[in-house]
């Protein structure tokens, strides 16, 4: 983020949800390091999932950072944080400069290609609390994200996650509506997803 100036603002205007986006929250410069580090220097792991009985490889890697050593419980997976280092809390305090939020945790996923997905859920896990805020920064390959109402069947909607970008959901946005992460056919290279968000 360039201090110099607030960062654009785009706020969508959709029912029962507040989502704001930031297309160039990070300057291109700086994603290219930050995307290397965190690509090469986060200890990446890849956990088993169980759908409709089965177990499967989860699509994506994935990790773990937060306060306290709290844990972390999604889809039947319960992950153990490991520390805040000091990556991690550079990208944390320039989110918090525009959140306004002390967040306590950050899940990370890395899409190896377009093969690699995210399917529909809400983060309304327990330990989030009521009205969460999700603070969501996207580094590398760009991908959409797909938004659907759980009782309006028309409102659905889909953000083009550019490189650097942050995206905030906020107030009912988690008990409304899911999202998802699908996958593509197009030949593009890897992504790295930061979930930033406070357990209670």
């Amino acid at each position: 983020m360039n201090s110099l100036f607030p960062p654009e603002k785009i706020i969508f205007n959709v029912p029962n949800a507040s989502i704001e986006y930031f297309p160039n929250f990070f300057e291109a410069e700086k994603c290219t390091l930050l995307f290397e580090k965190l690509l090469n220097e986060i200890p990446w792991q890849q956990d088993t999932i169980r759908v409709y009985g089965k177990n499967h490889p989860q699509p994506t890697l994935t990790a773990l950072f937060g306060n306290e050593g709290k844990p972390y419980s999604y889809s039947n997976i319960i992950m153990q944080p490991h520390p805040w280092n000091p990556l991690m809390m550079f990208i944390k305090n320039e989110i918090e400069t525009v959140c306004h939020e002390n967040f306590t945790t950050v899940l990370l996923n890395l899409y190896r290609d377009g093969k690699d997905s995210n399917g529909w859920h809400a983060d309304n896990e327990k330990e989030l609390g009521r009205n969460p805020v999700i603070a969501s920064v996207s580094f590398g390959a760009e991908r959409f994200f797909h938004l659907q109402h759980n009782s309006i069947a028309n409102e659905k909607h889909k953000i083009y996650l550019e490189n650097g970008s942050l995206l905030l959901m906020k107030g009912e946005t988690q008990h409304f509506w899911k999202h998802q992460i699908p996958k593509t056919a197009k030949p593009i290279g890897p992504r790295i997803n930061l979930t930033f968000r406070i357990l209670k």
